[in-house]
């Protein structure tokens, strides 16, 4: 607004998560993985691949991303033995993001898209894998904003358009591992081999309260065994409950959290009794924030029927809910005029009833030809 000196504006200092930047790129994870010399492989039954150890870096433009691809083969030999066999393959990459710091905040995402693996040709006693994984990045920096809420000119007609948007703020990563370990009573499997058991984490409900994120699943098992029957194994499902709370400070029944589970860790031991020791580490990983009401404000503009200014004094009794800003925008004055005038030590502290003198600015017409 030119030639506008007297603008009273009403401002909040704000801290926001911006979206710097996001990208894609793709890694891959290949390894020849041995058998045993004796195995002459007849059939690969199943395959489990679990990225895990994830880890990210932000530095010089891209996020570097770090994992291992765990890798389990259950396989049939010509002789018509069951086994498997397990490799770790550390995978790394990077998504190329521009205007990023080590200060910001990185949301990473790593998926499976395309997974090859077949016998060896080149070398006995051996299986390629080959594994396509998809990086998605999602780069937040913490932005400090002042933000004009609402305005007024003791002199002039100001108007203008109010709209509320919603934003994020407070957003946090934070991770978390739940271990696991339970006893359970399976005697079919007592003194068998267990080939593999599928772990499968559930999240049945979650509630907040008191700073803290409440979590009820299940473990949905499936056991993979030994039997002495002709197709050698057999398969066995089972549920395990499971609590799990995570302390978050400064969070609200309004929080947004985004929770991915994985599975960082497992065994199972097995006793002739058909007692199972179950242990299972549940990796929790919270991506937290918090939505933000603001308004903002466009579109000002002069109202030119405005009335020409001529100074007097009125009293005003403070009512409840009132502020200084709502008084001195009704009646056309300015905060620090009502300070002075009343000697009002702190503006941020006045009480229903109060008396106060407010000067304030009365218009005429203005000449409309002017």
């Amino acid at each position: 607004m030119k030639d506008l000196q007297d603008v009273q504006s009403l401002e909040r200092n704000l801290t926001l998560n911006s979206l710097v930047g996001e990208g894609t790129s793709k890694t891959y994870a290949k390894d020849t993985i041995m058998i045993d010399n004796i195995d002459n492989l007849a059939e690969i039954l199943k395959t489990d691949l679990a990225i895990k150890n994830k880890d990210i870096k932000i530095s010089y433009n891209k996020v570097l991303a770090k994992a291992d691809v765990c890798v389990k083969i259950l396989y049939l030999t010509e002789e018509n033995r069951i086994k498997f066999v397990e490799s770790t393959i550390p995978v790394m990459g990077f998504v190329d993001i521009e205007n990023i710091t080590e200060e910001d905040i990185c949301d990473m995402k790593y998926k499976l898209k395309n997974m090859l693996v077949k016998p060896n040709s080149a070398e006995e006693h051996s299986i390629y894998i080959e594994a396509q994984i998809e990086l998605s990045a999602r780069v937040y920096g913490n932005k400090e904003i002042k933000l004009i809420q609402d305005l007024y000119s003791p002199s002039k007609s100001l108007m203008f358009n109010q709209r509320g948007i919603n934003t994020m703020s407070d957003k946090n990563c934070m991770k978390s591992v739940c271990n696991i370990r339970e006893k359970l009573n399976v005697p079919e499997i007592a003194g068998n081999q267990i080939y593999d058991v599928e772990v499968r984490p559930v999240i049945l409900e979650r509630t907040i309260a008191n700073s803290r994120v409440m979590f009820e699943g299940e473990l949905n098992l499936k056991f993979m065994y030994a039997t002495n029957q002709t197709c050698g194994m057999a398969v066995k499902e089972m549920k395990v409950p499971f609590e799990y709370n995570v302390e978050v400070a400064n969070i609200t029944a309004n929080t947004n959290i985004s929770t991915q589970i994985e599975v960082t860790s497992q065994d199972f031991i097995v006793g002739t009794d058909g007692m199972i020791e179950t242990r299972v580490d549940l990796g929790f990983s919270l991506d937290i924030s918090n939505t933000l009401q603001i308004n903002i404000i466009d579109e000002v503009s002069l109202d030119e029927t405005r009335n020409k200014e001529i100074y007097s004094m009125i009293i005003y009794f403070v009512k409840p809910g009132d502020t200084l800003w709502k008084i001195a925008k009704q009646f056309g004055s300015t905060i620090s005029d009502i300070v002075r005038v009343n000697k009002i030590e702190d503006e941020n502290k006045i009480f229903p009833g109060q008396q106060l003198f407010i000067p304030k600015y009365v218009y005429t017409r203005q000449d409309q030809t002017a």
